[in-house]
């Protein structure tokens, strides 16, 4: 897995706290949330939504619903008092959404979001859902790759760096060269993924957030999101808000 041929590095940034280690002007920059922000976002654009405001802090999408808009969000799974739903990718499939502006606030997706996305990097929304297509706009782009895994309140998330080592593989088998790692936080998210790949939905049976979600009765989306490809969409963010850059 190990090379130094290829114009462009692939990085993976396992959590929020190594930002400030990986991050760089002009990269292409996929930010994972696997359960389930980023899952959501993808689900959404594959149901029409004309667009996402990812916000970090309860404050705005109080000051967002007092202007009209639908609002989402939740804290520790928990739906917000001033959001009309969650985070759960079901949520996002109602055909009201479509062609609709949605607000969205969690407790790891969106604060990731608001680290990356100021500078000239290029931000996509990466999950299992999307795998290919969120990899193929990446590798249009001609730059370094970096997978940033929201992770759970800073912590290291086995699910999120599963799909950074699914992405990394594929960007390494289907990038004709022009992409190489030498970064050990992506090696090992390969290797986490040959591991586990035949069965991802059993390996993911390990993870601490699971059974938080278990817990929480909020676990009925495990199927759902590590489904590989079954949505083509490819959700960037353009300023202040989400949208598909295949719409």
């Amino acid at each position: 897995m190990y090379s130094e041929q290829g114009k462009y590095p692939i990085e993976v940034c396992i959590s929020p706290l190594s930002w400030p280690l990986f991050q760089k002007e002009g990269a292409v920059v996929i930010v994972t949330d696997i359960f389930r922000a980023t899952t959501s976002m993808v689900a959404a654009f594959q149901n029409r939504v004309k667009s996402i405001i990812p916000v970090a802090e309860v404050a705005e999408s109080i000051a967002y619903k007092e202007k009209g808009y639908i609002v989402s969000g939740e804290r520790e799974g928990k739906t917000l008092e001033c959001a009309e739903f969650g985070n759960s990718p079901f949520n996002f499939m109602e055909p009201r959404l479509q062609g609709k502006t949605v607000v969205m606030n969690t407790t790891n997706g969106t604060q990731a979001l608001k680290m990356v996305k100021d500078g000239n990097n290029l931000v996509g929304i990466g999950a299992f859902t999307n795998r290919d297509a969120i990899c193929n706009w990446a590798m249009e782009q001609q730059r370094p790759i970096i997978i940033f895994c929201a992770g759970w309140k800073n912590r290291f998330s086995l699910e999120d760096t599963l799909f950074a080592g699914a992405a990394v593989q594929y960007i390494l088998e289907n990038g004709k060269g022009d992409f190489h790692t030498m970064c050990d936080s992506a090696i090992s998210s390969a290797d986490l993924w040959q591991l586990s790949q035949s069965n991802p939905r059993a390996y993911i049976e390990k993870a601490a957030h699971r059974h938080r979600l278990k817990k929480m009765g909020l676990d009925d989306i495990l199927d759902y999101s590590m489904q590989l490809n079954t949505c083509q969409c490819v959700p960037v963010l353009k300023g202040e808000e989400i949208v598909d850059s295949k719409a």
